[in-house]
Formats: C-alpha cells, structure tokens, sequence
C-alpha cells in the first residue's frame, strides 16, 4: 500500500505538470514503507526534496535520502489541441500516423465531445519527446474511461522504449485507482504493457499493411488472379464511372451505400455527422471514392492520406452490384493514386478473427498480417457471453428502416468509442 500525499505548486495555464515520486524511506520500525508524492501544477524546476520538506518535516528529519533511493519522472498532461508542437512532433516521429494528428482529435471533440489529453514525459517546454494520446470518454452507459484512441483501428505510444510506455500508464492508471475512470483500454501495434503495469488483453484482431514501395505493375501482378485482378478488369468492361472528393453530394452516397451495408451486417451505422466533421477536419487529405452503374452507385469507400501513408478508413457497397466489382475498383484507384504520390503503404486497418472473409479479401491484395491486441486496466469481465441478446440485436437492425437505424446510430456511437 501506498501513502499518497498531493502538494500543489505553479504551472503554466495550459498544462497540468504531475510528479510522481516513489520514494523508499528506511524508518524505525518501517525498513519498506512507500511513499508516492504526487505534486499537481508543478514547475519542472521545483525541487520535490523542499517541497516533502515544507509537508512534513518531522518525517524527513527522521529518514535518511539519498539520490539512489528516489525515482523520478515528470509526466505532464496536455492539451494537444492547444499545444503547436504536438502536429510537428507527430510528423517526426516514425509512428507517428493519422489518429495522432490534430485532424482527428478535432473531429473527435466536435462530433463526439471526447476531450483529447497528451501525457508526455520531460520538460513543459522545448521539444516534445515521449508521449502518448488518450481521450476521455464519459458515458454512463458503456463507462467513464480512457481510451487510445476512441473509434482508431490502433494509436501507439510515441516513445522510445517500453520502460516509457509503462510509466506513463502507470500515470493514467492513477486515475483509474482514484475512481476518476473506470478503466483504461490502449490500442498499440508496437510495445505491449509490461507486467507490473497490471493491463491485460481484452481483445485480439489482425491487422493489415499493404507495402507499396514496388513498382505498379509488380504490385498488380500481386493480387489473387481471379478474386482480385478479373475484378478489376470486369469493373472496367463494365465501364464503372469513378468519382472523388468531399462534396456533400458525394457524401450522401457513400451514406446511403454506409446504411444499406450495416443493415447487413446487423449494426448501425454511424452518424453522418462524424462523416461531416473528419471532412471539415481533413480538407483535401480525405476523399470520398463512389463507384457507380449509369446513375446507380455500387460501392464506395473513404480513405485518409498522412504522411506516407494511405489508410482505408471505412468502406461499403450495395451487394446487389457486387458481382461487378467495384470495391476492388476502388482499391485499385487508390493504390493507383497512392503510388503517383509518393506514398509507401496502404494501412488496410484492423479485421475481427473471427470474420474470415474480411481478412482473406485484405490477404488477396497481398497485404502483410500482423496481430493487434488492445490491453485493458482493469480485466475485462470474463463472464459468459450472452449470444441470443447479440442475435437479437442484429435480427433487429437487419429489418428496421433507415430512419430507425440511422437514430440508434446517432444515439449509441457517442457511448462506443
């Protein structure tokens, strides 16, 4: 057990600077008490020593400190939609991608009203260098918790080593032991929680990256010959219109395509307005991609382009049309873009295990599989699935109107992420 002892000092006004200290004080009687010191709105430059001094001198007067015995780390919480270096610091660092930009936290809080925080270790001013993004969901129907990141496929840590990754889930944990949130859930494709950290898997997906650093026609020689490239070119004789952009009319058919979709597969759609609000966050970085019959749309997808990277964010079809090909279509045409553009991966995103279809489609692209796992402090609850409640709920979904859909979507979605 600790003691935990909460000193205030100054900070800057846009920041909360938080110290924390594990401090093993030798004392008659007491050779492993511990004790953490928490110090919120703190200066970096105070110095931890004077402050348990002016808290309780008669305890430092009766222990002996010496440097060895002290850990230290200085965590500060951030605004990053405050802060101008978060956009350049995740330009440089090598994982740094398109759920850490500014772009998608502002859609996050316009659409959603999730407030983003950065926990970053080292100094409140000069160059960000280690860092990790979360927000904060508050729901009283699926919990008050931390997420990183909500509605991502995955959001790494930007540090340099798991010992950084750890310390600074032991600061959100904190918050977890103190009953602020009921539990933290991290979504990285790199470092993994260590043991004392006490985060455990709460669920598995695989994760796909097609690389594009080969030339055009090496990649399309790639693709599985009759599930992938007869597509492309029955789409083709087909003569499938193609469109792109942002434009509202475009929009309304890739959401009229989304609807019909997650009617299928037993879900609700989400609301047009986050599709609204990553438009007005992204600019020209996003596009919207409509594959059409004549007037008839077929197929569309919605893709995201950062740095070297292209990610495919959300996609859908009107299965009727299937048999033409036009999501493959699509793909085509971004990869097609992608190259013309310097870019170096297609991010195919996260699939669920147990969807094999999804997965074996990423795979006839000649993608790259790897397993995501996101970690959740506390465990998941591991008791018994009840499947006939999830079979209800899809029968539902798979017979209700539009209207009734695009309602649950719009109420449900701000409690999921």
């Amino acid at each position: 057990m600790f003691e935990t002892w909460d000193l205030q000092a100054c900070g800057g006004p846009q920041q909360r600077c938080v110290f924390s200290y594990l401090t093993f004080l030798e004392m008659e009687g007491n050779s492993q008490a511990k004790v953490r010191i928490r110090m919120a709105h703190a200066s970096p430059a105070s110095n931890p020593m004077e402050l348990l001094a002016r808290k309780n001198k008669r305890l430092i007067g009766s222990v002996e400190l010496s440097s060895t015995e002290i850990v230290v780390g200085a965590v500060c919480e951030i605004d990053p939609l405050q802060d101008p270096r978060w956009d350049e610091f995740v330009k440089r660092h090598r994982k740094g991608s398109v759920f850490h930009t500014t772009q998608w936290l502002s859609a996050l809080r316009r659409v959603y009203g999730y407030d983003p925080l950065l926990v970053s270790i080292g100094p409140t001013h000069g160059e960000l260098s280690s860092n990790m993004l979360c927000c904060g969901v508050k729901s009283f129907f699926t919990g008050c918790r931390y997420v990183s990141l909500p509605f991502s496929d995955h959001c790494d840590p930007l540090v340099e080593n798991a010992e950084e990754f750890d310390h600074l889930l032991m600061h959100l944990k904190h918050g977890v032991d103190e009953g602020d949130w009921q539990y933290l859930e991290v979504r990285p494709t790199t470092f993994q929680p260590g043991t004392a950290t006490q985060l455990a898997k709460s669920d598995t997906y695989y994760y796909h990256r097609l690389d594009l650093e080969r030339n055009i026609e090496l990649l399309f020689r790639g693709f599985h010959k009759d599930c992938i490239q007869r597509k492309i070119r029955r789409a083709e004789r087909e003569k499938l219109r193609y469109e792109e952009g942002r434009s509202e009319v475009l929009l309304k058919k890739f959401y009229r395509l989304m609807v019909m979709t997650r009617r299928r597969q037993g879900l609700p759609p989400q609301p047009i307005a986050w599709f609204r609000g990553l438009i007005a966050s992204f600019d020209d970085c996003l596009k919207i991609r409509v594959a059409s019959k004549g007037d008839t749309p077929v197929a569309s997808i919605l893709t995201l382009s950062y740095k070297n990277c292209m990610t495919y964010k959300y996609g859908c079809s009107d299965a009727r049309f299937n048999n033409l090909g036009g999501t493959p279509f699509l793909f085509w045409k971004t990869i097609e873009e992608a190259k013309c553009n310097g870019l170096e991966v297609l991010d195919l995103g996260r699939s669920d295990v147990d969807n094999p279809g999804l997965v074996t489609f990423k795979e006839h692209w000649g993608a790259s599989r790897s397993v995501l796992n996101y970690w959740r402090y506390p465990a998941k609850n591991q008791a018994n699935p009840r499947p006939w409640k999830a079979r209800l709920g899809h029968w539902m979904a798979s017979r209700s109107p539009a209207w009734a859909l695009k309602a649950a979507g719009n109420l449900l979605y701000p409690h999921i992420g």
